[in-house]
C-alpha cells in the first residue's frame, strides 16, 4: 500500500520584547536561574497582569507579512494545566479569537511553489523551564522564561514530506527575523516547534491519527523527527495496530520518538477568558502605522535582486535569506561598483563558504563589505588575477589589513607587461618541444601545459588573458 504524510506545524517564536508579555520583568537570555521572574510571572496573589503594547505590534505586523486576517477584536485566555514550571496553575494564551487568523506562506521545494495556510498566530506566555541534570535525582525549577512572550504559529495539515516541513520552517523563521520581532536563536529557545504528523493511505480524504512531537529546536531535527515518526506509524499500522494520539518526544541520541503523554484536546484545558485581561481592539491608526513599518520581505527582495542584478533564482534566494546578508551584498555592489556576478560569487561561494565551516552568521564575517570591495576593485582593475585574489582574501581572514596591504607587502601584482610574459613563454617553448610537437600535431589539450607553466614561472602574477593571447600567437599552426 501507498501511504500519504500529513503534516501541520506550531511553531513558537519568542517575540524580541526587553520585557515579558504582562509584566516588567527582563527577558535577556543568560541570567541566574529565577533572577527575572517578578511577583506577575510567578503569580502571587494580588498581582494583575498589563499587556505589553510591542507584543501586539510584532503579532499585527507578522499577520500583515503572511497576508493574514488581523483581528479587530481578540481576547486572552487561562489555559488551565498543571506542570511543575506552571506556577500559577494556567497558561495565559488566545484560543477563540486569535490577534491573527487566516494567513498563507509560499514555500519552495524542488524548483516548485507550494502555498502552506496559516491557521492562525496567537500570543501567549511560555512556561519555566524543568531542569534535570545535576540535581541527583530531582528536578530544578528555572521560571526565568516564565512570562515571556510568544507567538504561537500554527499552520494547516498542507505538508506532505519532511522536507516541505523543513521549508516551511525554514521561511518563518526567515521572515521573523526579517521583521525583526524575534531573534530565531534555535540554541537559546527562541525559535522551535512541534509537528503534528499523521499518516493515511494514498488517496484517502479523511485524515488519519495524528501524533504530536514535541518543542523540536532545529531544522536536521524536525526532518529526522517527522521521518522516524512516519516510517513508526506505517509499521503500526501494516502490523494490524492502531496510532494513539498522543505527544511524543524526539531522542536525537537514539534517532527514536517516545511517548510524552496521551494528547490533550482543547476541552482538557478548560478554556476560558482571563478575567483579569481586557479584550484588544486593534485600531485603524496602529494597522496604518505597523503597514507602513513593514519592511521589504524576503520574496519581494528575491524577485528585485534577479530584476535589478541578473542574478539567477538560486544565487538571490540565498542572498536574500536574510536581510543583514542581503544588505551586506548590496552595500558591496555599491562600493566596489564591481559586476553584479562577481559580486554575488564572492559573497555566497567564498565568504558564505568560510562562515559556514566556521559556524557564523554575516554579522560576525571577519571581511567587512568595505574590506572586500577593495579586494574585488583589484581583480577588475587586473591588480591581482582571481586565483591571486583568493591568496589575498586567505590573508584578509588572518588579519585586518586591507587588500591593497596585502597585495603590497607580499608582492602579488600582477604582471601585465607583455614583454615579461613574452620572455617566460619563449623560455617554457624552447624547453619543452615534445610539447610543442604534439600541439601543432593537433593534441589541443597541451595548451593547457603551456598556459600552466607559464603560471607556475610567474608564481601565478601573469594576466591569465595576456598569457593565452601570446601563447596562441606563438604556437601558431
Amino acid at each position: 500500500m501507498q501511504w500519504e504524510t500529513v503534516i501541520g506545524l506550531e511553531i513558537h517564536a519568542q517575540l524580541a520584547t526587553k520585557t515579558k508579555i504582562f509584566s516588567g520583568a527582563a527577558t535577556a537570555y543568560g541570567a541566574e536561574p529565577n533572577t527575572q521572574a517578578c511577583a506577575v510571572d510567578l503569580g502571587l496573589p494580588g498581582v494583575l497582569p498589563v499587556l505589553n503594547q510591542e507584543v501586539v505590534r510584532m503579532a499585527v505586523k507578522f499577520g500583515m507579512a503572511i497576508d493574514a486576517h488581523i483581528a479587530d477584536y481578540s481576547v486572552f485566555a487561562r489555559k488551565n494545566y498543571f506542570y511543575p514550571d506552571l506556577p500559577k496553575g494556567y497558561q495565559i494564551s488566545q484560543m477563540d479569537h486569535p490577534i491573527v487568523g487566516i494567513g498563507h506562506l509560499d514555500i519552495e521545494v524542488d524548483g516548485k511553489t507550494k502555498r502552506i495556510g496559516v491557521t492562525r498566530a496567537h500570543l501567549e506566555e511560555d512556561a519555566g523551564k524543568s531542569l534535570h541534570e545535576d540535581f541527583h535525582g530531582l528536578t530544578g525549577i528555572d521560571l526565568n522564561r516564565a512570562g515571556t512572550p510568544l507567538l504561537e504559529i500554527v499552520s494547516e495539515p498542507d505538508m506532505r514530506s519532511a522536507q516541505e516541513a523543513v521549508a516551511y520552517m525554514r521561511k518563518i523563521h526567515e521572515l521573523v527575523q526579517y521583521l525583526d520581532i524575534c531573534d530565531g536563536n534555535m540554541q537559546e529557545g527562541s525559535f522551535r516547534c512541534d509537528a503534528n504528523v499523521s499518516v493515511r493511505p494514498k488517496g484517502q480524504a479523511e485524515y488519519g491519527t495524528r501524533t504530536e512531537l514535541k518543542n523540536i529546536n532545529s531544522f536536521k531535527f524536525v526532518e529526522k523527527a517527522i521521518n522516524i515518526e512516519v516510517e513508526r506509524q506505517i509499521d503500526i499500522i501494516e502490523a494490524g495496530g492502531k496510532i494513539t494520539q498522543e505527544t511524543r518526544l524526539y531522542d536525537a541520541d537514539k534517532n527514536e520518538t517516545r511517548s510524552m503523554r496521551s494528547k490533550e484536546e482543547a476541552n482538557d484545558y478548560r478554556y476560558f477568558p482571563d478575567p483579569d485581561l481586557l479584550p484588544v481592539y486593534i485600531s485603524d491608526a496602529l494597522r496604518a502605522e505597523v503597514k507602513a513599518d513593514l519592511p521589504e520581505l524576503p520574496q519581494i527582495k528575491k524577485q528585485r535582486f534577479i530584476d535589478t542584478y541578473q542574478l539567477d533564482a538560486e544565487t538571490a534566494s540565498t542572498l536574500s535569506s536574510s536581510k543583514e546578508l542581503a544588505n551586506y551584498f548590496e552595500a558591496l555592489v555599491k562600493e566596489s561598483g564591481c559586476d553584479t556576478k562577481i559580486c554575488s560569487n564572492w559573497v555566497t561561494v567564498e565568504l558564505l563558504g568560510v562562515l559556514n565551516k566556521q559556524g557564523l552568521a554575516i554579522q560576525q564575517s571577519p571581511i567587512s563589505h568595505t574590506r572586500l570591495a577593495g579586494l574585488l576593485t583589484r581583480i577588475a582593475d587586473n591588480t591581482i588575477s582571481g586565483k591571486i585574489a583568493k591568496q589575498v582574501f586567505a590573508a584578509m581572514l588572518a588579519s585586518d589589513d586591507s587588500a591593497d596591504a596585502i597585495i603590497e607587502a607580499q608582492g602579488l601584482k600582477q604582471i601585465t607587461d607583455s614583454g615579461a610574459i613574452e620572455a617566460i613563454i619563449d623560455k617554457i617553448i624552447a624547453d619543452n618541444p615534445n610539447q610543442v610537437e604534439q600541439y601543432l600535431s593537433g593534441k589541443d589539450k597541451v595548451f593547457g601545459f603551456f598556459v600552466g607553466q607559464t603560471m607556475k614561472a610567474s608564481q601565478g602574477k601573469a594576466n591569465p588573458g595576456e598569457v593565452n593571447k601570446i601563447l596562441q600567437k606563438k604556437l601558431k599552426r
